[in-house]
């Protein structure tokens, strides 16, 4: 005769196994998205319409950006081409602080919020560094909200224009995000 322990047991057994079965063949397939993305950030610390002020720094707030050690708040719009009368998509919003002793490269920390277009109520945080005589700089995506929950990512920062007279500056954002 069959002791109903032993009965049990394997049954328990056996139903734990098919759980952690259909569990691990389930979860797998759970493939995060990819979204590539390009946008337009337009920076101008001058002028009529300047989206970028400089707040602290050596001299105080009327410290260069291009000097070591002076911080820039900015709320830069951002469009879907390189043009600033192209569609307007959101705001970057955030810091740069120039981290550099020759002045040539900004710490960057900054929130690209979505306002417009498919995105429209999501958001991006970027956080890097901006080396700008570089053509070509690396940033990374390190959270996101709304469409982009449990992103991540990287980015390719372009240089489209820069005046440094004016301190006006385009640039190209293409970013690589996987999120669920």
């Amino acid at each position: 005769m069959s002791n109903p322990l032993n009965l049990t047991s394997n049954l328990f057994f056996f139903i734990l196994t098919l759980t952690i079965l259909y569990a691990a063949y389930t979860f797998s397939t759970f493939q995060p998205k990819q979204t590539n993305l390009i946008f337009y950030v337009h920076d101008h610390f001058t002028g009529d319409h300047s989206t970028a002020i400089t707040v602290a720094g050596k001299t105080g707030p009327v410290s260069n950006i291009l000097n070591f050690g002076t911080v820039a708040i900015v709320d830069d719009p951002v469009t879907e081409g390189p043009n600033i009368d192209s569609t307007l998509i959101g705001r970057a919003q955030g810091m740069y602080i120039n981290s550099q002793l020759d002045g040539k490269g900004l710490y960057m920390v900054f929130s690209v919020i979505f306002t417009g277009g498919e995105f429209k109520g999501s958001s991006l945080e970027i956080q890097g560094s901006d080396i700008f005589t570089m053509k070509e700089r690396e940033f990374g995506v390190v959270s996101g909200t709304g469409y982009f929950r449990f992103v991540k990512g990287y980015g390719i920062m372009e240089t489209e224009f820069m005046d440094i007279a004016t301190l006006r500056a385009t640039l190209k954002l293409t970013v690589t995000l996987k999120h669920y």
